[in-house]
């Protein structure tokens, strides 16, 4: 492969061809050919057009991560793989996932069907054979720039106007392989009216779920509501569930409005599901099959819309065959069932849900704490957590409180494991998304150089630069000596 260094080849367009030159597009040519980033770059820039040229899918990527472009050209083809476009694949994945937004037109002379449609599987926009046609290539990149501006503009303005709603994503950190089914189904079922019910071990998560469920759904503008259905006593569940009108009973001073009218149009959040009494089952039921109710004391017969997603911790479908549960209530919560993986099962995603807890637990507690040494982090990987999500971020909160230093360590975290806790799994690269099979290779490295960045990045067969770029991408902490 040639590596030529990148070159920026920004020229003022002729006021025939871009009469605003605010609105001039930006180019990033990926070839290692000199020739062709030659040829590329004069017919761009005779066009009107911005463009960086670079030689390797490493400084493509650097690139990307480093400035803003508004299409990007790149070869499909490079040394390492010269005839097959694997490589090339690959690297539309990478771009993908920093900028989902960013058009990727890709050329290489070993065209084909099976090419085009796999590039375009993978996130490509068009597909360009070598050797190239002058016109074909500028109405692409003219079109990919146009509705690449339009998508930007269309999601700025939904991130506007979800912020105005207050209806921003929930965070959810899932990088792991055990958590792509399930944000699979949430992009699925989400925007739907479907009821869902979401199972899981206690900390796993089922609440941001919820939450995120509602956010993608039509519904993300009027209420979601969420009741403890598992805590609620005889004496108190219809009145809770379906309010009261006053005089209905001693303590009713005034009329109530109980959780189904206030989720009308909304998401009703039903916890613990699988904790509720055989009597009020049935009660719940009749609700989900009409979507008509009474208020306590009342005889007015009342209507609500509300999309039910409900959760639990427990094997509900024992509970079905043991007739603790009714089989036909179940039906109608669960018209799909997500099931959240514990956390001992997904230690990719350990990493960044620190890294999420830290920041938001620095600002809470203005301590100036950047980070967390590579021995805690070891220690966080490896152990079990029984309490899951929930247990990791009270290990972080006290860990913070711990911390004398600039960066947590191993100490401060107080973990103990039980007797009978089950040991996690030792992640495999099999299982790793590539992100997470490349920061687990980059710790793995420096715990062999003992920390130091030049030794790591000789290991890796990366230059030192690329290795710091993604020591902070993923907040590794290592030295110079």
């Amino acid at each position: 492969m040639t590596d030529s260094p990148s070159e920026t080849c920004a020229q003022p367009a002729p006021p025939s061809t871009v009469p605003n030159t605010a609105n001039v597009a930006r180019i990033l040519i990926a070839d290692d050919q000199s020739d062709v980033l030659s040829a590329l770059r004069i017919l761009l820039r005779g066009e009107g057009f911005e463009c960086e040229t670079v030689g390797s899918p490493a400084e493509l990527v650097a690139a990307v991560e480093d400035r803003d472009f508004d299409a990007v050209l790149m070869d499909m083809n490079y040394a390492r793989d010269t005839t097959s476009g694997r490589e090339g694949m690959d690297l539309i994945t990478q771009v993908r996932k920093l900028d989902a937004t960013l058009p990727v037109v890709v050329m290489t002379a070993w065209s084909s069907v099976e090419g085009a449609v796999e590039a375009m599987r993978r996130g490509a926009r068009d597909y360009i054979p070598k050797p190239w046609d002058n016109a074909r290539l500028l109405t692409t990149l003219r079109t990919q720039v146009e509705l690449g501006r339009a998508l930007r503009s269309r999601q700025r303005l939904e991130d506007e106007n979800r912020r105005l709603r207050g209806t921003d994503l929930p965070d959810m950190i899932a990088r792991s392989k055990a958590m792509e089914p399930v944000l699979r189904l949430i992009e699925r079922v989400g925007p739907s009216d479907a009821n869902i019910l979401i199972t899981g071990e206690h900390g796993t998560g089922k609440e941001v779920v919820a939450r995120r469920l509602h956010a993608v759904s039509g519904r993300a503008e009027q209420p979601l509501v969420t009741v403890n259905a598992g805590a609620l006593s005889d004496g108190v569940f219809e009145s809770e569930l379906f309010g009261h009108v006053r005089g209905a009973f001693t303590d009713a001073k005034a009329d109530r409005i109980g959780c189904f009218e206030l989720a009308h149009d909304g998401t009703l959040f039903l916890d613990e599901i699988g904790n509720m009494p055989a009597s009020q089952q049935a009660k719940l039921l009749r609700v989900l099959q009409t979507g008509e109710f009474h208020r306590v004391g009342s005889s007015k017969t009342r209507r609500v819309d509300v999309r039910v997603i409900s959760a639990t911790n427990i094997d509900i479908d024992k509970e079905v065959t043991e007739g603790r549960f009714r089989e036909d209530l179940l039906y109608r919560l669960n018209t799909v069932e997500i099931q959240l993986p514990p956390l001992r099962s997904r230690p990719e995603d350990i990493p960044g849900l620190v890294r999420h807890f830290l920041t938001r637990l620095v600002a809470r507690y203005r301590k100036e704490v950047t980070g967390v040494d590579d021995d805690a982090m070891r220690a966080l990987v490896d152990h079990p957590w029984p309490g899951n999500v929930r247990e990791l971020e009270h290990a972080m909160e006290r860990a913070m409180l711990m911390a004398q230093g600039p960066a947590i360590r191993a100490d401060d975290l107080g973990l103990r494991r039980r007797k009978g806790d089950a040991a996690p799994p030792e992640p495999t690269i099999e299982r790793m998304t590539l992100d997470g099979a490349e920061e687990y290779l980059i710790r793995r490295a420096l715990e062999r150089a003992e920390g130091n960045v030049s030794d790591a990045a000789e290991e890796l067969g990366l230059s030192r630069s690329a290795l710091y770029r993604r020591l902070q991408r993923y907040g590794i902490g290592g030295s110079d000596s």
